[in-house]
């Protein structure tokens, strides 16, 4: 039954735009994040909260993000869904790639990109990392973010929670440590679900082939218990799904594909 209910949610709100390829979801992608964030500032918040996912969306942001027009970040305020445990210069650091890539083209603070501090051990560094993020609404029992980018992977993880994990039962804790990845590194750090289900804006980006057969059962349902992608149901915010034709190869539910310059 909570399974059937969360799938039903997520269905009353999600919205699932198809591209042809990458090459047209990444702009769009850009023009979401900044829309997004002119809301926010437009809505008398102080900043803007968006919290990154690394994998492909590190090259995809890194490309488009900075080459939007007037583009300005200083009250951006930008966290990771999750990251692994490494020093920041490990190709495996998701801050790393996004600090060589990203961040030294946009004028974001240093100061308002708030990472781990991976010299501590897993348990300790999850509970340093949740106080950080609760920078970003002090005022509120869960961190709430104005924007989550997530991606999926091919077993239907997302963050750092994967399928038949306990960590997808977590409701205590906003960031949790994992010391037992199915995918190396172990050790990693990862936002919680209620703190997914708490954005006023999720978006996934799932691109490729691979993820087709997966996709279909998250969007469409399927037997057993629900993937960790598909327990995504922001109770307050929007859902979207971002992908490309061959990720949406498999689907039979109605999905949006918007043309050349499009706004979502």
């Amino acid at each position: 039954m909570y399974t059937y209910m969360l799938f039903q949610a997520a269905m009353s709100s999600r919205r699932v735009v198809v591209f042809p390829s990458s090459a047209e979801l990444g702009p769009v992608l850009a023009r979401l994040v900044c829309d997004r964030a002119q809301t926010a500032l437009n809505a008398g918040r102080s900043q803007f909260t968006l919290g990154l996912s690394g994998g492909s969306l590190v090259s995809l942001l890194s490309k488009e993000l900075p080459a939007q027009p007037g583009l300005d970040c200083s009250k951006w305020v930008v966290g990771f869904c999750d990251e692994r445990v490494v020093p920041f210069d490990d190709p495996e650091s998701t801050y790393g790639l996004y600090k060589n890539q990203l961040f030294s083209k946009i004028n974001i603070p240093e100061n308002s990109i708030l990472a781990i501090d991976h010299t501590l051990p897993v348990e300790e560094c999850a509970e340093d990392y949740a106080r950080k993020l609760n920078q970003v609404s002090s005022n509120e029992d869960v961190p709430v973010f104005d924007v989550l980018l997530l991606g999926m992977g091919p077993d239907g993880h997302t963050c750092s929670l994967f399928p038949n994990h306990p960590l997808l039962q977590e409701t205590q804790k906003t960031i949790a440590p994992i010391s037992d990845s199915p995918k190396p590194p172990p050790c990693r750090v990862t936002m919680t679900l209620p703190v997914v289900n708490a954005a006023r804006c999720v978006v996934f980006v799932s691109t490729g082939g691979s993820k087709a057969p997966v996709l279909k059962e998250i969007l469409e349902g399927g037997e057993g218990p629900a993937l960790p992608a598909a327990r995504v149901a922001p109770s307050q915010g929007e859902l979207l799904w971002l992908v490309d034709e061959p990720a949406a190869a498999s689907l039979a539910l109605q999905v949006e594909r918007p043309g050349p310059g499009a706004r979502l």
